[in-house]
């Protein structure tokens, strides 16, 4: 007898493991990372053009071609009465009467020959009309210069400037280039010669408001931003703080302080341009406060920074463990000393972190600026947050719609100093947050 295997008629084959979806989720996952580098792909290249639009603008501003002299400051023209009198001294008229001179000796022009009466009026512009202000100033700070003779580097004009930079093209038709044929080959003269160079541009960083390029700078608004940070500082810091520990510790869980809340949150984002009409209208028309003076406008950022300063200690205080309010009062510490014992100085990495964030917003505002009149011709560096100053947004701001060429340059640069500022400023708190912070 034969053992046989019966298989029963309605025997199936095994069933296949049943099919989850899961390479339709691979495929959505895969496609999802796809978007996301493609995002920040998008994000970097948006910000490699930004910063490649600025940099390669600006980087020419940080020199200025200059021109070498040798000056014979005669005392017959700066001081014909010897009495070394600071106000007679001061009229910037009487340098040209040296300057010009020996610049077209310079160049092989007779100063005194009338047939070259052109040539003179066309090498009067190679020069910039500041160069009697430096001289000037350089006499007004060391009198005993006055009947000697001086080798000094003195500014070329804006359209030089561009021209030796190669911003103005030599190969455009005179007739509609601002530089003339004349001009170029004293010009292509004096840098053989070695006497007219390229020179690191100190005054980009101590000149002030200027209708011509080559002397302006962003001196005053460096001074004006430094004046009203330090306010913003002094005041939000401590007020921001405080308030952010009461709202926080102390005060009672109503209705009250919920409408505090919701409206400190609201004025977080509330446009800047409306704390410039406020602090017109309250700091300007009813106090009396100076117009263009630092110190209105701190006040103003300071109202624009304080929500900022206020929601960043909050979430700090919020983010010190319970353990540690509960362990200082159960070794009999009051509430107070738990506060300003434990609690605070285990949240100062993020108060500090939100303070300078907020400090860096406030650096880089215009709207509020303009509103309040900081957009003044201010030539003299202010001495005192009362005095007129401006900013550097609103010098970046005014120099942007200027005319001349050569302030295409100063605008890019100034927005690179405007960058290290907030890149310093923001690097700090990254630091700041990363040297202090506790993990829990």
């Amino acid at each position: 007898m034969t053992d046989t295997l019966l298989t029963p008629a309605s025997a199936e084959p095994a069933k296949k493991p049943a099919d989850l979806g899961l390479k339709k989720r691979y495929a959505q996952e895969a496609r999802f990372r796809l978007y996301g580098i493609i995002a920040i792909a998008m994000g970097c290249l948006c910000l490699f053009l930004l910063f490649f639009s600025v940099f390669s603008k600006g980087y020419t501003a940080f020199q200025q071609t200059k021109i070498q002299l040798t000056l014979e400051l005669s005392e017959k023209i700066l001081d014909p009465k010897g009495t070394r009198d600071r106000k007679q001294l001061a009229k910037a008229i009487r340098y040209n009467k040296i300057i010009e001179p020996a610049f077209y000796q310079a160049i092989g022009i007779d100063p005194k020959d009338k047939a070259q009466k052109k040539d003179r009026k066309l090498a009067k512009k190679i020069i910039s009309r500041g160069a009697a202000i430096e001289l000037r100033d350089m006499v007004l700070a060391n009198p005993e210069l006055i009947g000697t003779t001086q080798t000094v580097w003195l500014l070329a004009s804006g359209d030089v400037d561009s021209f030796v930079k190669g911003q103005i093209s030599r190969d455009i038709d005179e007739k509609r280039r601002q530089i003339k044929d004349k001009q170029i080959v004293w010009i292509d003269s004096l840098m053989d010669q070695g006497v007219m160079e390229k020179k690191f541009n100190t005054g980009l960083f101590t000149f002030g408001a200027s209708s011509r390029p080559e002397t302006a700078g962003i001196g005053v608004a460096i001074i004006g931003s430094l004046f009203m940070m330090g306010i913003v500082l002094v005041l939000a810091l401590p007020i921001g703080v405080a308030a952010s520990i009461y709202l926080e510790e102390f005060a009672p869980r109503n209705r009250w302080t919920d409408l505090i809340e919701v409206n400190i949150n609201n004025l977080a984002a509330v446009p800047s341009i409306v704390f410039g009409l406020l602090g017109l209208a309250v700091f300007i028309n009813f106090a009396g406060l100076p117009r263009s003076a630092s110190i209105v406008g701190g006040l103003v950022l300071t109202l624009m920074t304080l929500p900022t300063i206020i929601i960043a200690t909050r979430s700090a205080l919020k983010a010190v463990p319970p353990s540690i309010r509960e362990a200082a009062l159960g070794v009999g510490a009051s509430k107070t000393q738990t506060i300003f014992h434990h609690v605070l100085p285990l949240a100062s990495p993020g108060i500090l972190t939100g303070t300078i964030i907020g400090l860096a917003q406030a650096l880089g505002e215009t709207a509020p600026l303009l509103m309040i009149g900081m957009v003044a011709f201010v030539k003299d560096v202010p001495v005192t947050p009362f005095e007129p100053a401006t900013a550097l947004p609103v010098q970046i701001y005014m120099w942007a719609g200027a005319a001349e060429r050569a302030f295409v340059e100063r605008t890019s640069a100034a927005i690179i100093v405007l960058l290290a500022f907030l890149a310093i400023m923001n690097i700090s708190a990254v630091l700041l947050r990363r040297r202090f912070e506790r993990r829990w």
